[in-house]
């Protein structure tokens, strides 16, 4: 029995080190197993962490049109169609648009608030420069004579108050002058005759006075006759203003008639500028206001003047209205008939919400601003536009201070949204309606797409056009006409011949281009008008 307890032992002990040893062998086994598994489940979790895959649906148009494909194609100006996952539009309300991330930053989309701004903007009009009306004066003598000299001889001649710009004969002046005098020396003869005559000879005198002034005689010339001096031949005329001599017809020797005009002089101190400002921009400018010109002649200099005038025509050709600045034109650099460029700053007032320019969609009849939701979405909302600055313009109604709105790529987002809304009234139409409020067009879908109902008069199969005679359009106000249409897809026709009366669904994919999206026969084909009689 003593040997038998060892040999247990050492049985035990053989089995417990076998045991630890095989024990051993299938951890290491199990850790190299799973070491050699870790590279194959790793994508596994990996995939769980990433993005799944997504699940294409379809390729829609790309300028907004519900036109779908379920494999690639191009539409008719040869772009791509814009592949459509699933998942896309999942979260968006009615009226929005999603974009995903990728796209926003692949159209270059950029948002900027709304804000409250004082509009001040920049009138601009293109001026000449005009000779101040007040200041031109004509030299036209009111006797019958002869120029004997000339003392101002050349156009263009600076002349003083006052100066002797020519001399003349007359045989009038000449014998006014003598009447004149014999009255003046009448009156001293006279004075100690009775009341009676030295009346008569006093009056006979202030006649003969009055007869020199209004020929303009010069006081110093009536002085000297008055002092018993000579009659003289010639009488010089003098330059009644200092300025310019603009136009000179007077020529020695010639003979001129009362009236007619023998020199015209200017006085250039202070001119005009004549401003053509447009139509639209005319409410804003009022007397008084401060104006800054600048002339080409000039690129260093800049000139200020006042609004003075504003004329009450319009010219019906470049829909402009004069408006006239008075400025001062000291060293004469202003020239008449000179170009002028005129800034007038107008339009500042209290702040209003404003956006920038780029923000505004304008599509003829309606104004859209696309206002950023987050997370990809995009709400297109009409709104009433006020006044205009070079920037900005004043949102009346539909933004608030603060919400942002998209200055680029809009066009681009909007065409995503006019896609939304008319796939939105397709999927209406076909739909059965639950209720009269599940039946009704959404308001962005009858922003995007109107329907009519017409006859089919002509079909174009090269140009991919119809044309279609419809009724009034109550979502256009349109009244009832004859227009072509482009078709957005030439499936759209199917058997329909000129002559049938149809409904159309159509949208306006660019400024003055209607495109028919759906169309529907509803009766049979009829003659046109234009076949037999």
């Amino acid at each position: 029995m003593k040997y038998q307890i060892p040999a247990v032992l050492a049985a035990l002990l053989l089995a417990v080190g076998g045991g630890y040893w095989l024990g051993k062998g299938k951890v290491g086994a199990g850790d190299t197993a799973t070491v050699a598994a870790t590279p194959a489940t790793a994508p596994v979790a990996g995939d769980a962490g990433a993005q799944k895959p997504r699940k294409l649906l379809y390729y829609r148009n790309p300028m907004g049109l519900p036109d779908t494909s379920p494999t690639p194609k191009k539409d008719s100006m040869g772009m791509d169609y814009i592949a459509v996952y699933e998942g896309e539009d999942e979260g968006v309300a009615a009226g929005e648009v999603k974009i995903s991330t990728e796209k926003v930053q692949k159209l270059g989309v950029k948002t900027e608030p709304a804000a409250l701004r004082e509009l001040a903007r920049q009138v601009r009009a293109s001026g000449r420069v005009e000779i101040d009306e007040r200041r031109l004066h004509n030299v036209a003598p009111k006797f019958e004579g002869w120029v004997e000299r000339l003392h101002v001889s050349a156009t263009g001649q600076p002349v003083g108050r006052g100066q002797p710009l020519f001399e003349v004969y007359s045989p009038e002046l000449v014998s006014a002058q003598r009447e004149y005098m014999v009255a003046a020396k009448g009156v001293a003869a006279l004075k100690d005759a009775s009341a009676e005559m030295q009346t008569g000879m006093r009056q006979l005198a202030e006649a003969s006075l009055v007869r020199l002034r209004n020929w303009d005689i010069s006081e110093e010339q009536i002085k000297a006759l008055a002092a018993g001096g000579e009659a003289k031949r010639t009488l010089t005329f003098r330059s009644p203003v200092g300025g310019v001599v603009l136009e000179k017809k007077a020529v020695a020797g010639m003979r001129f008639m009362p009236g007619e005009m023998l020199y015209q002089i200017a006085d250039l101190s202070s001119v005009w500028v004549l401003a053509d400002v447009f139509e639209r921009d005319i409410a804003q400018v009022k007397p008084g206001q401060k104006v800054r010109l600048s002339i080409n002649a000039y690129p260093d200099k800049s000139f200020s003047g006042t609004v003075a005038y504003i004329y009450p025509t319009l010219n019906a050709e470049s829909r402009t209205i004069p408006v006239r600045v008075e400025l001062a034109n000291p060293g004469g650099l202003l020239k008449p008939a000179m170009y002028a460029s005129v800034e007038l700053a107008v339009g500042a007032r209290d702040k209003v919400v404003t956006v920038p320019v780029s923000a505004v969609i304008d599509s003829g009849t309606r104004q859209i601003v696309l206002i950023e939701k987050g997370a990809g979405r995009f709400e297109p909302r009409e709104v009433k536009l006020g006044a205009r600055s070079d920037s900005y313009v004043e949102v009346i109604d539909g933004v608030r201070d603060g919400e942002p709105v998209v200055v680029a790529a809009n066009f681009l987002i909007d065409a995503e949204s006019n896609l939304k809304a008319a796939l939105g009234g397709l999927t209406a139409a076909a739909a059965p309606a639950a209720s009269s409020a599940s039946a009704a067009p959404s308001v962005a879908t009858k922003a995007a797409s109107h329907q009519a109902d017409g006859k089919l008069d002509a079909v174009d199969a090269k140009s991919g056009t119809v044309t279609i005679t419809h009724g009034p359009v109550a979502s256009l106000k349109w009244p009832a006409m004859t227009m072509d249409f482009m078709l957005a897809n030439a499936a759209l026709l199917g058997t329909l011949k000129p002559g049938a009366t149809v409904s159309l669904t159509f949208v306006e994919r660019k400024p003055g281009e209607w495109v028919i999206v759906k169309l529907e026969g509803t009766g049979a084909a009829r003659p046109s008008v234009h076949q037999g009689h």
